[in-house]
């Protein structure tokens, strides 16, 4: 008999797979992180069935629906079978209807272990947006400085140095600038950004705090939760400084890494700041990426446009609860982890 399971319980088992069975492009809209698609349908039958059920009649969709799937199911079955070895099997479809209904009870006639999710993943939209509504369990370290200094390089070292840090911009696949989509993998959408969040938020909860990046409402078109802005807001603020050199020689290596240097998507970028630089000085400054002369336009980026548009300062600054050289932002991570833990930030 098969079984059913809410979100809360899902999220606590062990070795728990996601499988979600609705249509790829649902699918990568946004899911539950970490879940494997095997769909009933593909977009063009989904369509149909739709189609067929507006039109004729509920009947009429499930014979088609019956007939579309059949020759699935054993290639469905097996890639269960699979996963069940290793892992508690949780399946859902949009409201936990007839799709995972349908492979659930496949899949309990062959003895598989699996269960199905109570409204499947309409339920747990509904999960991550009441999360996202509550006041955070966390106390923040926001990480303030330049373009350049290296905030997310010390983000991800402090990730490997076992602190709850979490990376805004990777989860939103976004540098947070004009050039903020450069060499990156398209944006996830909201529900999707939103859902990877709420993960990483979940597992820091019994240490009490996280840290972050400092960033604005929006890295490109994704938007930060208000309780997380608000909490980034009110958290505590570490300066990451070091020289202009050193940040050029960080963001030239961070840009220019892709097929002909992200040339061409560098100078699209570019066309975004004629308004505040002028046509001539955007000119120059293409002509000089197409020359692949970098240093003299990231300098001249950084001077005249990032700096002024910031304003942090370059040096130690007692308006800040801490203040750190990031030239070796092993060192940093280093120093920011040591100060952290003399703060005892967790047990909130």
């Amino acid at each position: 008999m098969q079984k059913e399971i809410n979100i809360e319980e899902a999220l606590k088992l062990p070795n728990v797979q996601f499988v979600d069975v609705r249509s790829p492009q649902e699918y990568a809209e946004a899911c539950i992180p970490g879940a494997i698609n095997i769909p009933v349908f593909n977009d063009r039958e989904r369509e149909i069935i739709g189609t067929i059920y507006k039109q004729q009649s509920p009947e009429k969709a499930k014979i088609e629906a019956l007939r579309l799937v059949s020759p699935k199911l054993t290639d469905i079955v097996e890639r269960c079978q699979d996963m069940a070895r290793d892992s508690n099997l949780v399946l859902y479809c949009w409201r936990g209807g007839m799709r995972s209904k349908s492979i659930a009870t496949v899949l309990d006639i062959m003895g598989i272990p699996a269960l199905r999710l109570t409204g499947g993943f309409k339920a747990y939209r509904r999960y991550v947006n009441s999360y996202l509504a509550r006041e955070l369990k966390h106390k923040v370290a926001v990480l303030h400085g330049l373009t350049g200094v290296g905030k997310t390089d010390v983000i991800n070292i402090l990730r490997q140095m076992s602190v709850p840090a979490i990376d805004l911009e990777g989860l939103a696949n976004n540098r947070g600038s004009v050039f903020g989509n450069v060499g990156m993998e398209p944006q996830p959408s909201q529900k999707m950004f939103e859902g990877m969040l709420v993960d990483e938020l979940k597992r820091f909860e019994p240490l009490g705090y996280i840290v972050v990046e400092g960033e604005s409402r929006r890295i490109g078109r994704i938007i930060l939760p208000e309780v997380l802005f608000k909490a980034m807001n009110e958290g505590i603020n570490i300066l990451l400084y070091c020289p202009l050199e050193c940040r050029v020689e960080r963001i030239k290596r961070i840009y220019t890494e892709g097929p002909n240097q992200n040339i061409e998507s560098l100078t699209g970028s570019l066309q975004s700041l004629t308004k505040r630089l002028g046509k001539n000085k955007v000119a120059e400054l293409t002509r000089l990426i197409e020359n692949k002369q970098f240093d003299e336009v990231i300098t001249t980026l950084l001077v005249d446009y990032y700096d002024p548009l910031y304003r942090y300062p370059e040096k130690p600054d007692d308006n800040f609860d801490l203040s750190i050289d990031s030239s070796d932002p092993v060192q940093a991570a280093k120093k920011i982890k040591k100060f952290l833990a003399v703060q005892k930030l967790g047990g909130r």
